[in-house]
């Protein structure tokens, strides 16, 4: 098939084109940044590099801006849009700029795939539309519950956008929790959730060494709440799958059904720092912060809704998407995990050495 991707240079994007091409599909992909594209596309095995096709544009603008010869070209030769591009910020500030890549962004990427004629459209989501509810289900939620921040209610609006287009083409969601790194080799390239909470604590613990600090510092949070995380390859695999298999108005959470507690995280990655000061007061008991601990919880508060609570995601569409394929329904184990926080820090490491 001829497949069309918007956000093909991102952490999950790059995992899915190659999965399709080793699938011998033809992928056009949406760059807006063309060196880090070309690259992208240059890193492939040369055997499949000739069934990539770069298109320079930018999902921000009317028909992305591409050229005319471009936007005819890809015209009735489309088969599926993958839409994964998004802004992936919690800053309440940048709420103007998350509705305009994340919500108007899918309009246009709508508008586009009607125009161009595709017959089914597959966008990615996240599971945290389900704002601050602790159920999560396979089915569009209520955009007058609270949420987090922008980029939840930014992705809950992209959502009911896209099944307003339900009688143009086909259109499916997914919706995947905190993506993370491949599960057999812990290869990550991401600077979101996980790996942002990762880095606020190793940039902290330097600066407590800097200045020689050797009280016990706590975090505030939920020892038994849990994270919900799944690996890149099993997000790419499920997305490969839906190429044939994804049925038309419905909504699959790619999610972990036994998500590992914080705590758990917590421990592993005090292992790999070597921050065994590091502690976690419960939320909502009697402590008192103080001034450095207060500066910690500062700095990593916008991770606070995905680490701190437990989330229950009803999975039942995707485990019918993958029954009787070849990939099995995630069983995220302590070593998978341990090797995912390995491989960040030994990367970090690799960093600093050179």
């Amino acid at each position: 098939m001829n497949i069309f991707l918007t956000g093909a240079t991102g952490f999950l994007g790059g995992r899915l084109i190659r999965n399709l091409l080793e699938g011998e599909h033809t992928v056009y992909i949406l760059a807006r940044n063309m060196k880090k594209a070309t690259a992208l596309k240059e890193d492939l095995p040369v055997s499949l590099q000739e069934r990539v096709t770069i298109l320079n544009g930018d999902i921000g603008k009317p028909e992305f801006g591409i050229s005319s010869d471009q936007f005819a070209a890809i015209t009735n030769k489309i088969d599926i849009f993958y839409h994964l591009a998004a802004l992936v910020k919690f800053d309440h500030h940048l709420r103007d700029t998350l509705m305009e890549m994340n919500y108007h962004g899918t309009k246009n990427a709508l508008e586009v795939a009607v125009t161009i004629g595709v017959k089914k459209f597959i966008h990615v989501s996240t599971a945290y539309t389900v704002g601050v509810s602790n159920l999560g289900q396979e089915k569009l939620y209520n955009l007058q519950q609270n949420f987090n921040n922008p980029y939840e209610e930014s992705k809950a609006l992209a959502e009911h956008e896209v099944m307003r287009y339900q009688d143009k083409m086909d259109v499916s969601i997914f919706r995947p929790a905190i993506i993370v790194g491949d599960s057999k080799t812990g290869e990550a390239d991401s600077n979101f959730t996980l790996y942002g909470f990762m880095r606020g604590l190793e940039l902290f613990k330097r600066k407590l060494e800097r200045k020689n600090y050797e009280e016990r510092v706590h975090l505030v949070g939920s020892k038994d709440g849990t994270s919900n995380l799944v690996p890149v390859d099993y997000v790419a695999d499920i997305l490969t799958i839906a190429a044939n298999k994804a049925e038309k108005n419905t909504i699959y959470n790619i999610t972990n059904p036994t998500p590992p507690t914080n705590r758990e995280i917590l421990e592993t990655i005090k292992e790999h720092l070597h921050f065994h000061s590091l502690g976690i007061y419960e939320k909502d008991t009697n402590f008192s912060l103080t001034p450095v601990e207060l500066q910690l919880n500062s700095l990593i508060d916008v991770f606070g809704p995905y680490l701190d609570r437990s989330i229950s995601f009803a999975d039942q569409n995707t485990q019918k998407l993958l029954k009787d394929s070849p990939v099995a329904h995630l069983n995220m184990t302590k070593e998978i995990l341990e090797i995912i926080i390995r491989a960040y820090f030994e990367s970090e490491k690799e960093k600093v050495e050179i």
